[in-house]
């Protein structure tokens, strides 16, 4: 066993110790050191200064003379260097730092990922050694009985008969297999190097979370990742991994990790990401694959000649107000370098990935043929619905709760044509395979037949199809009620869907975010020959929009680089006026006739769906310790107290219908856990503090007393009417391991449902559910509420249109800018964009032109 690093050393000695490292007295001044608190811990440490150090020393002889073991006897004492404490000081970057701390926590320790990178680079050496054996080590002719077998034993066929030996199948190697074999050994050669390096890198991860953290492997589970949040904060106090600032926020670790992914995010809600093209004699298409994702983020994040210099940096050139054309160019230029080596390795990277998915599902569909029939989330899908600031973890717990809903709402469709030839095709393809097995029980030469196995699989596979174009009969038809269900989930859907959920259009868009596993399986394979045709025609041209983007939507925040400004959730600068409840949005709902003029087109820096609230509010429900700016609280307050003061005048008044009440309604027929959620909230009494906040919004409302008014039992009777329509119970709310559990174990202290009724026990039971249901109640209930203000300026701008005198004169309304807030041609006055939510974030210092 290796002894630990030890200092040998008896106190005599290394006071006589030329070498001895002295510490400046209090005379002589402050040293001159990087770092302050390193001056004050040393001199915590050792106050009494080189002069001191003899003194000391005889002090402490007088003061152990009557010791057996005097302390300058010689005799050795054991000193450990606290090399620990000073090995986290200042790491560069923390993006890939805390990137690795966070998978380091989801794949459970250092020796699942050991084993899982080394099989990986075996798996590669696999596929490229079986292809090869194959190739030419294999006497089919043997194999399929075409020509007799050479052992001693002509009627039986062994392995040595179909193999060619290790020297004949050498030799039969031509040049095509030796260039094969020599790349992929450069590609192995590579792949095991970079396999050294990730378990060196994570190797360093282990001995941070052993010796900063105090967790070990053994307890990884036994931890969530805010609580390894919450410890890395601490070690932030203590050692400073980041010299930039004093402490780490919640949203500063999330930006580390999801830096590009936010940007990524906010690329697709401007729409500036290629996922809808044409395709030739085909039609419409909406697809985004992991390799065009790859390529993407190549582009626009780790390649050379991206906008990112580095992790956290956006290059100096995004500064400079006049060179928008060159950047487009260079950008346009980066994106197709890389559209055609994709279009030159696109039938190497096609063949790889058509084995790898052959290999893959071979077992799976020998077992259950019917797995292809099976639906998943697409990567347009994920990459829609995903919050700023949600860690992989969160959003696949968040659509692994809609799955059940979304699999209901799409296996309602079916086509009548469709189930009628299915039917028949069921009919034959099950008689035909009847008389196989018949006849193959009958007499067991049957089954001898050539291909008839096959011909057997094949009809199998035509049955396993049929049945899924055969709806159930017993399939209730409610497909507005599980679209609710699956928003109060997802959090974003298009609001042109709503009560349409049962028409042909909606259900073919939703399919693109939930589409078949085959249909998934078959754009990955056939993507090395999209990709490249989508990077040229569909992503280039919007080079000037993404430079534009990148230009206006940056932001510098200190201790953490430059982020997406959309990241910061700033519900002031870049909240949707429809999704808020402010005083000063109010102007938005009026007609444009009476707002002025700079204020009649929205600005662009808002996102669509409400991206900004949403994100926001889940935020702070996952991460409650976090310390929000005042706006994000004035928000969120504003939310809170209007649907207290609308739960209020449901049950104090003969006004029932209101966004909350609908919310809660559509809340409580999700299932039985959140039917008995609404009926805690529903049977909750009125507290004083709820009354002063509904007082407050509607002054008018004077006091209640003797009870509540009738009004509240029509109001009861109507929410039990509709909780009790439910389809029938989901548990939803499915219980996931610790590691992957949202949130703090605790929940949080500050909710929706907290607000409307009290810390009731029903409600309060099981904290980590809490914040899942009141963030689906908060996004049914925001997304009424936008409901409600749209329709409001809707019937102000006709209100408007009918008072006007005869034929309109208004001028038409200027189109609205691609992408930038404050201007489009190249030599128009820029935006700066600056936000509060974190510490003083000017957009990369000082704009120069």
């Amino acid at each position: 066993m290796s002894s630990p690093h030890i200092n040998y050393r008896s106190l005599a000695e290394e006071a006589a110790s030329p070498f001895l490292e002295h510490h400046p007295s209090a005379g002589q001044g402050p040293a001159k050191t990087q770092d302050a608190k390193a001056n004050a811990a040393a001199a915590h440490l050792d106050p009494l200064g080189e002069h001191g150090m003899e003194q000391a020393l005889e002090d402490l002889d007088t003061e152990h003379e009557g010791e057996d073991t005097p302390r300058n006897s010689g005799v050795m004492i054991h000193m450990v260097p606290e090399t620990g404490r000073a090995r986290w000081n200042h790491i560069e970057d923390l993006d890939s730092f805390f990137s690795r701390m966070y998978q380091y926590q989801q794949k459970h320790g250092f020796t699942v990922i050991v084993v899982d990178e080394m099989l990986q680079v075996l798996e590669f050496g696999f596929v490229v050694w079986l292809l090869t054996v194959v190739m030419h080590c294999v006497r089919f002719d043997v194999l399929f009985g075409d020509a007799p077998p050479g052992g001693a034993n002509p009627n039986k066929t062994t392995l040595s008969d179909v193999m060619v030996p290790t020297g004949e199948c050498l030799a039969s190697f031509n040049w095509f297999t030796y260039l094969v074999v020599f790349i992929a050994a450069i590609y192995l050669g590579i792949r095991v190097l970079k396999m050294v390096y990730h378990i060196t890198q994570y190797a360093d991860i282990r001995r941070f979370y052993n010796s900063a953290l105090h967790i070990e492997d053994a307890d990884l589970d036994n931890f969530t990742w805010h609580e390894v949040q919450q410890r890395i904060r601490r070690v932030q106090a203590e050692q400073h991994m980041c010299i930039d600032k004093e402490s780490l926020t919640e949203l500063d670790i999330y930006h580390r990790v999801l830096r590009f992914k936010n940007y990524l995010v906010a690329l697709m809600n401007k729409q500036l990401l290629p996922v809808r093209f044409h395709i030739p004699l085909y039609g419409e298409v909406v697809s985004l694959s992991r390799g065009m994702l790859f390529n993407i983020d190549f582009i626009l994040f780790r390649g050379p000649g991206s906008p990112f210099q580095n992790n956290w940096r956006l290059r100096d050139e995004f500064a400079v107000r006049s060179n928008q054309t060159e950047l487009a160019q260079r950008l346009s230029k980066l994106i197709l370098g890389v559209a055609l080596l994709n279009l030159l390795l696109a039938p190497v990277i096609f063949v790889w990935q058509l084995i790898y998915f052959s290999f893959s599902y071979a077992n799976i569909l020998r077992k259950e043929p019917g797995a292809l029939g099976l639906r998943t989330w697409s990567n347009y899908g994920r990459l829609y619905l995903r919050h700023f600031n949600e860690l992989d973890h969160e959003l696949d717990a968040r659509l692994n709760r809609a799955y059940d809903y979304a699999d209901r709402y799409l296996n309602s469709f079916s086509s009548p044509l469709a189930a009628v030839i299915a039917k028949n095709l069921l009919f034959i393809s099950g008689g035909l395979l009847l008389l196989i097995l018949g006849l193959g029980i009958y007499e067991e030469h049957v089954f001898q037949v050539e291909h008839l196995l096959f011909i057997s699989a094949g009809l199998g596979a035509i049955g396993v199809v049929c049945r899924t174009l055969i709806p159930d009969e017993n399939l209730i038809w409610c497909p507005e009620q599980l679209m609710t269900a699956i928003l109060a989930h997802v959090h974003y859907l298009p609001s042109e869907w709503r009560q349409q959920a049962h028409t042909a259009r909606v259900r073919q868009e939703f399919s693109n975010f939930f589409q078949f596993k085959a249909g998934y399986l078959l754009s990955e394979i056939f993507s090395p020959f999209v990709t490249p045709f989508v990077l040229i025609f569909v992503f280039r041209p919007k080079a000037i929009e993404l430079v534009r983007f990148f230009r206006t939507f940056t932001v510098s925040v200190r201790g953490v680089g430059n982020v997406c400004s959309f990241a910061q959730m700033d519900v002031r600068k870049h909240g949707n006026p429809d999704w808020q409840l402010t005083s000063e949005l109010e102007e938005m709902a009026r007609p444009a006739a009476q707002q002025p003029p700079q204020q009649q087109e929205p600005l662009q820096q808002s996102l669509t769906g409400g991206k900004t609230e949403m994100s926001l509010v889940r935020f702070t429900l996952n991460n409650p310790e976090w310390q929000m700016p005042k706006e994000a609280k004035q928000f969120l307050r504003g939310v809170r107290e209007h649907a207290v003061g609308e739960l209020v005048q449901a049950k104090t008044s003969m006004v029932q219908e209101n966004p909350l009440t609908n919310s809660l309604i559509s809340f409580g027929t999700m299932g039985a856990e959140y039917c008995s959620i609404a009926n805690s909230v529903l049977t909750a009494q009125v507290t004083p503090q709820q009354l002063e906040i509904s007082q407050s919004l509607r002054p008018g409302l004077g006091p209640v007393s003797g009870g509540f008014p009738v009004a509240a039992s029509d109001f009861r009777q109507m929410l039990q009417q509709n909780l009790s329509a439910s389809v029938g119970p989901l548990d939803s709310m499915r219980r996931l391991r610790l590691s992957r559990a949202e949130g703090c174990l605790e929940g949080p202290s500050d909710t929706l449902l907290y607000g409307l009724c009290g810390m009731d026990p029903r409600v309060g039971s099981s904290p980590l559910n809490v914040g899942v249901a009141d963030m689906c109640l908060s996004a049914l209930y925001l997304h009424e509420l936008n409901q409600q203000r749209r329709q409001a300026r809707q019937s102000r701008i006709d209100e408007a249109e009918d008072e006007r005198p005869g034929p309109s004169q208004w001028p038409p309304r200027p189109p609205a800018a691609p992408s930038t807030a404050g201007g489009s041609g190249s030599g128009s006055r820029h935006t700066v964009i600056t936000s509060k939510a974190a510490e003083s974030t000017p957009l990369l210092g000082s704009i120069r032109s």
